[in-house]
């Protein structure tokens, strides 16, 4: 019970496990692009993790202003890393993404756009969609961003569903109800799948089709009244799923 506590503190609530699932959701598509470099898989990690830090702590007097000293640091890293083993474009994506994610979610600002109603579940997948087709790639892909952004947007709402009693902005779950939120993040997997199945290669799609699935069973036992490590680790692991899934389709 201990061993499941500390695992729980020192990789769920660190934000280390949701960076570890979106790094690991971005080198899905580097493998099937056969894309992999070591560089720009650190990069993305260092990105999300400075990003959740930055989300989790605000408002947390001292220690938000900690990890925002963190996070100066990792951005003058994350800048030369990404000048030495790539270039200015690349640079220059980066800093959109990031841009994005300081508008999106930014208390210091008179208006932040997390304030607007039902906007959050496709602006994360907005930002997450762009690190994986336009970050992470010569060139911008269209399949791959349409593929993301709505799986990504789907496992948001069951967060939503988390939170429906806490939330202060109207999010689908407090609109809708939890049932047809519940038929949303369906119809988003479901879309998304087809254009995986369409354009990815046979075995990263099999892959993608044994995610959808597993995606669509925790979304259908989601509930408010679940245990928070259903949320914080289940759901989160599904943008982990295809990689894991695709090594061992190819490899055992």
């Amino acid at each position: 019970m201990n061993s499941l506590k500390l695992l729980k503190k020192y990789l769920v609530g660190s934000q280390l496990y949701v960076s570890l699932m979106g790094t690991l959701l971005a080198v899905f598509f580097m493998y099937e692009e056969d894309n992999i470099k070591t560089p720009t898989i650190l990069l993305i990690f260092i990105t999300y993790f400075s990003g959740y830090l930055y989300t989790k702590y605000q408002g947390a007097g001292l220690v938000f202003y900690r990890v925002l000293i963190l996070n100066i640091i990792a951005g003058i890293a994350s800048a030369a890393l990404i000048l030495y083993h790539h270039n200015e474009i690349r640079l220059l994506k980066w800093g959109i993404i990031v841009l994005l994610g300081l508008f999106y979610n930014s208390k210091f600002l008179s208006f932040y756009l997390r304030e607007i109603p039902l906007l959050k579940i496709f602006y994360v997948g907005l930002t997450w969609a762009l690190i994986n087709s336009w970050l992470i790639l010569p060139d911008f892909s269209l399949p791959i961003f349409s593929i993301s952004w709505l799986f990504v947007s789907a496992l948001v709402l069951p967060f939503d569903i988390r939170d429906r009693s806490s939330d202060t902005v109207v999010t689908f779950p407090r609109l809708i109800g939890v049932q047809k939120t519940k038929y949303l993040a369906y119809i988003l997997i479901f879309v998304s799948l087809l254009i995986a199945v369409w354009q990815l290669s046979p075995v990263f799609a099999a892959a993608y089709w044994l995610t959808s699935l597993l995606t669509f069973i925790l979304i259908y036992f989601s509930d408010e009244q679940n245990n928070e490590s259903y949320f914080s680790v289940l759901v989160e692991t599904c943008s982990g799923f295809p990689l894991l899934i695709v090594i061992l389709l190819k490899y055992f």
